[in-house]
């Protein structure tokens, strides 16, 4: 298990009302999240990612993490940025963090994706005084639609200059995000955005960058309706524990399919239960071609060669002046 990926979903609380998330329409109650008794059964990990809904809209979110801590060598929190003060507070006290901030473009893209009053700024400023106590981990995520396209350059070489992470995703549909209806209408628009990005990503001096020109190439694919560029082996190498304390494969299946249920069973008891080859057959048989870092990155760690193939051979194209081809 020692390249398990995890993502705990601590709440369906959110402050937000993103238009490709209607999470924040079903929010869970404080009363039958999950607690450290269930933070205590997870295995150990390789990755975790810590998200919602919002995760810092609970109280007990840094007692949470403490717990995690034991349980994996890293962790990303995933959030919205809104609570300065909470955030500052726990990366003080673990400096180690990696903090992912949504960030859906510039003020008038951001504050019309997700409908925070003066988000953006509030947004802007939880990554300064990230910054300025000297975090290393900071980033931000954008998920690429018709309404933000445009600034997708313009925020990649933000983080360039503030020496950021920059994330991408585009909108999907799912229980998880209790949406039916998202979808890229302009495709070749925002497609053409993402080829722009990539190009930009191969010419980085970072190798981390040229894989995530493989990611986004992987979105550009999506978007087209093509199948995976990778097997999903979601429930395999990677797991979802959400706030009731269910485990699921995956968060990007239509309907909610649990292995089983935290709060109830033991883990080893849920990940080689005959329900958990039930759900993992599930997977294997999905036909909806997601592609979210959740389950691309597990992917590509899992099957190396064709994602170093590719990025050599764009990299080599690049460095050679010669026009890329990401049909």
């Amino acid at each position: 298990m020692s390249k398990l990926h995890g993502s705990i979903i601590v709440t369906y609380r959110c402050n937000a009302k993103c238009n490709m998330c209607d999470v924040w329409k079903h929010p869970t109650k404080p009363s039958e999240e999950i607690g450290l008794e269930v933070i205590e059964k997870l295995p150990q990990m390789f990755f975790t990612n810590v998200t919602g809904g919002e995760p810092f809209v609970r109280q007990d979110f840094p007692e949470i993490i403490k717990a995690l801590r034991k349980k994996t060598r890293r962790i990303v929190i995933s959030t919205n940025g809104f609570f300065t003060e909470r955030i500052v507070e726990l990366c003080k006290r673990y400096p180690d963090l990696g903090i992912r901030i949504s960030l859906e473009g510039l003020q008038e893209s951001n504050d019309l994706i997700r409908g925070i009053p003066d988000g953006y700024n509030r947004t802007q400023d939880t990554l300064k005084n990230l910054h300025e106590m000297g975090l290393k981990d900071i980033g931000f995520a954008m998920t690429v639609q018709d309404v933000n396209y445009q600034d997708l350059s313009t925020l990649y070489k933000m983080a360039c200059d503030l020496d950021y992470e920059f994330a991408t995703a585009t909108v999907h549909n799912s229980h998880y995000f209790c949406k039916k209806d998202n979808k890229v209408k302009n495709k070749e628009a925002v497609i053409d955005e993402f080829r722009e990005l990539i190009l930009e990503l191969l010419k980085s001096k970072k190798i981390k960058n040229w894989f995530r020109a493989y990611f986004n190439y992987g979105l550009i694919n999506f978007i087209r309706g093509n199948s995976r560029l990778l097997p999903c082996e979601m429930g395999e190498n990677g797991f979802f524990l959400d706030p009731w304390g269910d485990i699921l494969a995956c968060n990007g299946m239509d309907q909610k399919q649990p292995m089983g249920n935290l709060k109830e069973q033991a883990w080893d008891e849920i990940w080689n239960s005959t329900r958990a080859k039930e759900v993992r057959n599930m997977v294997k048989n999905c036909k909806k071609n997601c592609w979210m870092i959740g389950s691309a990155a597990p992917a590509i760690y899992a099957h190396p060669l064709k994602p170093i193939s590719w990025v050599f051979r764009n990299k080599l194209k690049v460095m050679m002046g010669r026009e890329l081809n990401l049909k």
